[in-house]
């Protein structure tokens, strides 16, 4: 299963966390923004932008990993426009009143808890 993960810089730690299981249990991860400083340039902004733009059309599979911000966001857009699969994950309960509506349509399938649970589902689902 190829895979790409999307989620605020300010998770970065819990998505090496996850990229790190999801490579040991043989899946391919087809781009690790998490060794990207924050971009400062237009250039900067362009050479992210496609590279996770191709990580996305590339996967079979789309983690969201909650809270995340504008380009999470737009990733979950570009994976259900693409009909991706897509596994939303939140430590605490998503709240219908404060969610996006996207994260209810068909191909989202959504996650609240423990983050070693969410990973052990992801890799018993695609193993």
């Amino acid at each position: 299963m190829k895979f790409y993960i999307a989620s605020g810089l300010e998770n970065k730690e819990i998505v090496q966390i996850v990229r790190d299981e999801l490579i040991e249990a043989g899946h391919i991860h087809t781009y690790d923004w998490t060794q990207n400083n924050r971009a400062t340039t237009k250039a900067e902004l362009q050479v992210i932008g496609e590279a996770e733009r191709k990580a996305v059309s590339d996967s079979d599979v789309i983690l969201i990993l909650l809270p995340g911000g504008k380009g999470t966001h737009t990733e979950l857009g570009m994976a259900i426009a693409l009909g991706k699969k897509i596994h939303l994950y939140s430590k605490e309960k998503i709240q219908p009143t404060t969610a996006s509506s996207f994260y209810y349509v068909d191909n989202v399938e959504r996650f609240a808890g423990n983050l070693k649970l969410f990973i052990d589902e992801i890799i018993q689902l695609y193993s």
